[in-house]
C-alpha cells in the first residue's frame, strides 16, 4: 500500500509528520514525503525541514494521498502542476484525505465541488469559496474523502484511516503505540471554546505570519 503525502514549502510540520506517525504503523504500508523536487523542504516557521524522497509525480497513483496544510498553500492554489497531480491521484486513489488548509488545495483541484469538508476554522470561508462545503468536524468522512481540521486533527483523521484501511485493532494498537490520550491543560483548543481575546490573538498573529509569508513569495518570485 502506497502512501504520499506532498510536501511544499512552508507546510506545518505536523500536518505530515502526525498522519505519518501513525500511516507507518499500518503493517505493509509505504508511506513516502514527496516534494516539487527531491531534498530539504522548509516548514512554515523556516526552522525545520523535512527530506523529501521524489517528486510529487513519482507516485502517480497512491492508494492514499495525504495532503498536508500550511501558510505555504496559498501558492498552490494556481500551481497546475500540483494541481493537476492531486487530480490524477484521486481518480485513482483509495482515500483521498487532507489536514488543516491542505483542504484548500483539494478544493482547488476540484475535489471538494459540493462536497462537505473541514479545515482550520479560520480558512472554513476560503474554503467555502472555492467550492466545498465547510464543516466545523474535527473529521469529516464523505466516501473516499476525508477531511481534518487545524494541525493535531490530522492523527484523528489518521487513525480514522487506518481502521478504514486495516481494522479498529489496528488503528488502536498503533493509538496506544503512540500513547495517544490527549489530556490537554486547557480547554481552549476551539474557537467555540478559547476567550475571544486568544481567538483575537489567534487572528492576529497568523494574520501578520501569512502576510509575510506572502511578502516574502512575492519577493523570491521576482527575483527568479
Amino acid at each position: 500500500m502506497q502512501i504520499a503525502i506532498p510536501l511544499f514549502d512552508r507546510f506545518t510540520a505536523l500536518d505530515a509528520v502526525g498522519p505519518y506517525q501513525v500511516l507507518s504503523g499500518i503493517p505493509g504500508a509505504e508511506v513516502r514525503f514527496l516534494g516539487p523536487e527531491p531534498g530539504p523542504i522548509r516548514t512554515d516557521n523556516r526552522m525545520l525541514t523535512v527530506l523529501a524522497e521524489g517528486r510529487w509525480e513519482d507516485s502517480p497513483r497512491p492508494d492514499v494521498l495525504v495532503v498536508p496544510g500550511g501558510i505555504g498553500t496559498r501558492a498552490l492554489l494556481h500551481d497546475e502542476r500540483l494541481l493537476t497531480w492531486v487530480r490524477e491521484a484521486h481518480e485513482h486513489s483509495t482515500y483521498t484525505t487532507s489536514v488543516c488548509t491542505g483542504a484548500l488545495v483539494l478544493a482547488a483541484a476540484g475535489v471538494l465541488d459540493g462536497v462537505d469538508a473541514s479545515t482550520h476554522w479560520m480558512e472554513r470561508e476560503l474554503l467555502g469559496e472555492l467550492g466545498a462545503c465547510p464543516l466545523p468536524d474535527r473529521v469529516v468522512e464523505r466516501g473516499k474523502v476525508v477531511t481534518a481540521a487545524g494541525v493535531s486533527a490530522g492523527i484523528d483523521m489518521a487513525l480514522r484511516l487506518t481502521e478504514l484501511l486495516t481494522n479498529a485493532d489496528v488503528a488502536q494498537a498503533i493509538q496506544l503505540g503512540i500513547e495517544y490520550d490527549p489530556q490537554p491543560p486547557f480547554d481552549a483548543g476551539s474557537p467555540d471554546k478559547a476567550r475571544t481575546e486568544i481567538v483575537d490573538l489567534v487572528r492576529a498573529v497568523v494574520g501578520a505570519r501569512e502576510a509575510e509569508a506572502l511578502a516574502e513569495i512575492e519577493a523570491e518570485v521576482a527575483a527568479r
